[in-house]
């Protein structure tokens, strides 16, 4: 085996350790035990045999997941319950029902689903308990607007944020205040003591953020949304409704969304079981195990993820000149959720723009590899969940008469990845928690 299939065979399995260590059911499995009446969760103990019933409520791409492995643990002690996922992403399930829906634009079924989501959620009473068990993805996937906004327009605002390139807070901010269920909301609904049992796709866990907080408070306000349509020039592309909603919003007349310190969240539990670095550290040690000389870099990496790329190229000519930050044979890990400001009409996604910046970076350098995935599987609007490059990518397609500043000024990542067969296609995964990336220097 040369170099070159050493470096992508040791990235792989680099990479699919960070993932399975945040498996849904890994994670449950981790943080949730039970021995008969007792609950175990998050350091606190929960007497089940008190309550009248339990109920199991969910949102995200693997929250079906979750729930297969609730079911394990809890049984026929489940009088029932219904979870949104993204299409694709269904398991078997005896007591809950998987709603599959639309995702990263919520659909009909969505918020159909949501609905029945908040009956069960006003059915249970002061002495039952309700598990809501959140992944990424939940933003769209839970979603009630409010009256005088349509699915359409919901729709059209968020397609407008996806290519503006606004970050998941700047996302979740207006979509928390547009929303019956978001920003805190879903708690309101709900007069018994609720567990929201999460795994994070947000740089830091913010409570608020992941899939738009809709069991914890909400720090952003209305005066929030009108700044982040601002800074974006989206006023003459949104909707004239949710236009006025947010101005109705601003001065009073639609309420906010529940704030900290409001009594609602008295009765509620928010536990994370996974994050992103959770993923890294396990990457890390599959690095060390392997013989890399291993460190994390971040796990809060965000911004363009073509100016992400070019600072990963950097650093591998670093190591190549002076062995910093690590000595080679050299692993660098990080994570987190970079953006794309989308100006052409191709096909890609962050993970992938990111490997074709970095491709270009590191074009003729030998030993070296960088991989960006998803670590759900899929990147953007394609079916990869990233790519992975060396420094021979670039010198390849030019070989195949391939233009990669071309591709990459028509944010069409996935197309060239297809053509020199450099894509990573996991298909959907048990987990959710942003991207790994890795760089590596032999």
């Amino acid at each position: 085996m040369n170099t070159a299939e050493s470096l992508r065979k040791d990235a792989l399995q680099i990479y699919f350790a960070g993932l399975h260590a945040v498996e849904a059911d890994t994670c449950i499995r981790k943080y949730m035990a039970v021995k008969e009446n007792s609950l175990t969760i998050g350091g606190k103990t929960y007497d089940l045999g008190k309550y009248n019933n339990i109920y199991l409520t969910g949102f995200g791409k693997v929250s079906g997941f979750m729930a297969a492995a609730v079911e394990k643990l809890l049984g026929d002690k489940i009088k029932k319950g219904i979870v949104n996922v993204r299409y694709g992403y269904t398991t078997p399930c005896k007591y809950v029902k998987l709603n599959p829906a639309g995702h990263p634009i919520p659909d009909s079924s969505g918020i159909n689903g949501t609905k029945e989501i908040i009956d069960i959620a006003k059915e249970a009473n002061e002495d039952d308990l309700v598990f809501c068990l959140i992944s990424g993805g939940g933003s769209a996937l839970f979603e009630l607007p409010y009256a005088g906004i349509s699915l359409e327009e919901i729709k059209e605002i968020t397609a407008s944020l996806l290519k503006c390139g606004a970050t998941i807070d700047e996302m979740n901010a207006i979509r928390k205040h547009l929303s019956l269920v978001k920003g805190g909301r879903f708690a309101g609904l709900c007069k018994a003591e609720m567990i929201s049992v999460i795994l994070s796709d947000v740089i830091n866990d913010p409570l608020e953020t992941i899939a738009s907080g809709a069991t914890s408070p909400d720090p952003s306000t209305f005066q929030d949304c009108e700044w982040i349509l601002n800074k974006y020039n989206l006023h003459h592309k949104i909707p004239v409704s949710i236009q006025q909603h947010i101005q109705n919003g601003i001065h009073g007349y639609v309420e906010e969304t529940p704030k900290p310190g409001d009594k609602i969240f008295d009765r509620v539990s928010n536990i994370i079981i996974g994050n992103n670095r959770t993923a890294l550290a396990a990457s890390k040690e599959k690095g060390g195990q392997l013989g890399y000389n291993t460190l994390i870099l971040s796990s809060c990496i965000k911004g363009e993820a073509r100016e992400i790329a070019k600072v990963f190229g950097a650093i591998a000519r670093e190591i190549h000149a002076s062995g910093c930050p690590a000595e080679r044979p050299a692993c660098i890990i990080a994570g987190g959720e970079s953006t794309v400001t989308v100006k052409g009409n191709g096909l890609g996604g962050r993970s992938q723009e990111f490997s074709l910046s970095a491709a270009i970076e590191i074009d003729g350098l030998a030993d070296t590899l960088i991989l960006s995935a998803g670590t759900d599987g899929m990147d953007g609007n394609t079916e990869a969940a990233g790519a992975m490059v060396d420094g021979t990518t670039i010198i390849n397609a030019k070989s195949k008469k391939l233009h990669p500043e071309k591709y990459l000024l028509n944010n069409d990542s996935f197309s060239f990845f297809k053509e020199t067969n450099e894509l990573i296609v996991t298909g959907p995964t048990k987990t959710n928690v942003m991207d790994v990336m890795l760089l590596l220097v032999k």
